[in-house]
């Protein structure tokens, strides 16, 4: 893992859970959960459940920097936990420590012995457009009076700037993480 800061790193972690051990795994997770917010740089954490019957979790935990990251990854804390969990896996966890759209679309575990799944790169391109496209519609329009009565807001470069931090920062810590959740399905179902 680097140890060099990045803007909002995520921690990966993917767990194949054992069938008879969701409620477990679960009251687990609700621990995890709160014993990681705890920490410096923390951000906040998403997690994808199994569909109907299924039984791979993928819990994205979200830092400030790399530092933070590591910071959790290697903490007594995180290694209770992990010891804590193993009798209700079936294989190892899988993890991986990244910044940006990459950790939208993380590629799926697949069955023993195949790479992993990644969606293809249109739909990638679909969910990621569908965000942005009335985002740079409206978010304009919302700023239309500060633009107005701050006219330096407004200057050619300036206005831009905002607009884009503005837009970017609504995709990357509201939006995103709940879409790729929602159509998470339709991302990876096979042809």
């Amino acid at each position: 893992m680097s140890s060099a800061s990045a803007d909002n790193v995520s921690f990966v972690v993917r767990h194949r859970v054992r069938a008879d051990a969701h409620t477990l795994y679960e009251a687990w997770l609700v621990e995890t959960m709160r014993v990681a917010a705890a920490f410096p740089g923390h951000r906040g954490v998403q997690v994808v459940r199994p569909t109907a019957g299924g039984v791979d979790y993928t819990i994205i935990v979200n830092f400030a920097t790399h530092d933070d990251a590591t910071l959790w990854h290697q903490s007594a804390e995180r290694t209770r936990l992990i010891e804590a969990v193993q009798p209700h896996l079936d294989v190892v966890e899988q993890v991986t420590v990244g910044a940006g759209i990459d950790y939208w679309f993380q590629p799926e575990p697949a069955a023993s012995g195949e790479p992993p799944m990644k969606p293809p790169a249109w739909k990638q391109w679909m969910i990621t457009t569908s965000v942005i496209w009335p985002l740079t519609m409206v978010v304009p329009w919302a700023f239309g009076p500060l633009f107005n009565g701050w006219p330096a807001l407004g200057a050619y470069g300036v206005k831009q700037g905002i607009l884009a931090s503005v837009i970017v920062a609504i995709v990357v810590w509201m939006i995103m993480p709940r879409y790729t959740r929602l159509v998470h399905n339709w991302l990876f179902r096979k042809k």
